[in-house]
């Protein structure tokens, strides 16, 4: 496959596909006579791979680490497999974090469309905690007790 159709398989830009190519995360994209890149399916599967551990936050010198691990072989199952475990352990802390973020922004959101209700935020700002709907002092809850 050429590099356009490439692009748009996968949804990068063709620039990025050149930028990890020439950094050594395609380490197997093969060239025609003419120099053009022929991506085959590996290279797709290795594109998702990269862009899967990048949505994760791995950074790219680190992925490039893991793509020289798997064109090692069987040696480094151990240090790939490690890798994935502290992955995990990465991604689970950033959703807890962002599900504490998605706590704040759904009371806020409920708070500020109650100050917009009003035309202000007098009321809203002096309402007891206690006062507030059953599921948005779960909430409130939630989110002061998880500091």
């Amino acid at each position: 496959m050429q590099i356009s159709e490439v692009s748009k398989i996968t949804g990068l830009s063709i620039s990025t596909l050149r930028y990890y190519d020439k950094h050594g995360l395609l380490q197997n994209v093969q060239r025609t006579e003419g120099g053009t890149r022929d991506f085959s399916q590996r290279d797709l599967d290795n594109l998702n791979m990269i862009e899967c551990l990048k949505n994760s936050g791995m950074q790219l010198k680190d992925i490039r680490v893991f793509m020289d691990w798997c064109e090692q072989g069987d040696s480094t199952i151990e240090k790939r497999l490690a890798m994935f475990e502290e992955q995990e352990k990465n991604v689970l802390g950033e959703m807890k974090k962002l599900e504490h973020a998605l706590k704040v922004i759904q009371f806020k959101k409920w708070y500020y469309s109650q100050a917009k209700e009003d035309g202000t935020l007098d009321r809203i700002k002096n309402i007891d905690p206690n006062q507030y709907p059953e599921s948005i002092a779960a909430l409130y809850n939630e989110i002061h007790k998880e500091k």
